[in-house]
């Protein structure tokens, strides 16, 4: 990560957008937008699609590096160009926002209470090309369904592991262990998750550097202790079902975190619209997030 780019997203003003709908997710991401499956038969088509959507976003008045400090993106998308650049570059170059990229292959079947990441085959090989696009660091997800003390430490492990051949590799990782916000035990699983996240971060090296993707916690002072610590750049929070409204209301009572909403950041835009109704709706999701992220925006 360039000294620019890493001043920017740890000290920035600002939110992540996370535009990292990937294979399993796209469909449903298209059908919000306004894309019914009908209108495509084959998976390039649907992914042209969403690579088009995508470009409207980034490239919309609306997006930029004032109020978006980074962007998360899928494998392709990075893959692919924008107005003749490589995606990445086009997001730092031309709109002021630092790029950072999806790197697991979902989800494995649920066990202990929690869904461990599925091996991410050719990681290597991966940021390698990562690296080559420009690419700032790296987000990867898993998911915590109970509070199994059990399930959660193999959550950290798994992540931290993984974050470290991520380290090796020149990048920052952002590790993404989600609390499920329909989970019975919410509250006592994040404090398991928090304890366990804090004994892995007290073993990096003092010049270690890492992100967390955290969801928006019941206690809103969870995760403070996390964020004061030097290694970890900036806490991230993910909107995780919630609409756009709530989430926001939530994250504006945690002032330790900032957003990196995904569906959220969406809600309410159409492959219908007007360009001028794109960007009015698009601009008014993004003010809104903004406010949420730097807490004393007005």
């Amino acid at each position: 990560m360039q000294s620019t780019q890493r001043d920017r997203v740890g000290a920035g003003r600002g939110f992540f957008a996370a535009l990292d709908q990937s294979g399993g997710s796209t469909p449903k991401a298209l059908a919000e937008y306004g894309i019914a499956a009908d209108r495509y038969s084959s998976d390039a088509q649907m992914f042209d699609l969403v690579h088009a959507m995508r470009t409207r976003i980034v490239t919309s008045p609306a997006f930029d590096g004032t109020r978006v400090l980074a962007a998360i993106l899928f494998e392709q998308t990075m893959e692919r160009e924008v107005e003749g650049l490589p995606t990445g570059r086009y997001l730092w170059e031309r709109r002021g926002v630092v790029p950072f990229l999806k790197v697991d292959k979902g989800l494995a079947d649920e066990a202990d209470g929690v869904q461990l990441m599925k091996p991410i085959e050719g990681l290597d090989e991966l940021l390698a090309r990562a690296r080559e696009h420009g690419m700032a660091g790296t987000k990867m997800r898993s998911v915590i369904k109970d509070a199994d003390r059990g399930g959660i430490e193999a959550i950290a492990d798994q992540q931290f592991a993984v974050g470290a051949q991520i380290a090796a590799a020149g990048l920052v990782p952002i590790l993404e262990p989600e609390v499920s916000i329909t989970s019975p035990h919410k509250a006592e699983a994040e404090a398991l998750l928090c304890a366990a996240l804090q004994s892995r971060l007290e073993a990096l090296p003092a010049d270690a550097t890492i992100m967390l993707k955290l969801t928006i916690p019941t206690d809103p002072d969870r995760y403070a202790a996390l964020a004061a610590d030097p290694r970890v750049l900036r806490v991230l929070a993910l909107s995780g079902g919630y609409s756009r409204d709530e989430a926001c209301d939530r994250l504006e009572r945690v002032p330790t975190m900032i957003a990196s909403f995904s569906r959220a950041l969406l809600e309410g835009l159409s492959d219908g619209q007007s360009d001028e109704e794109f960007t009015a709706t698009l601009g008014a999701s993004i003010a809104q997030i903004y406010t949420a992220s730097v807490h004393d925006a007005g």
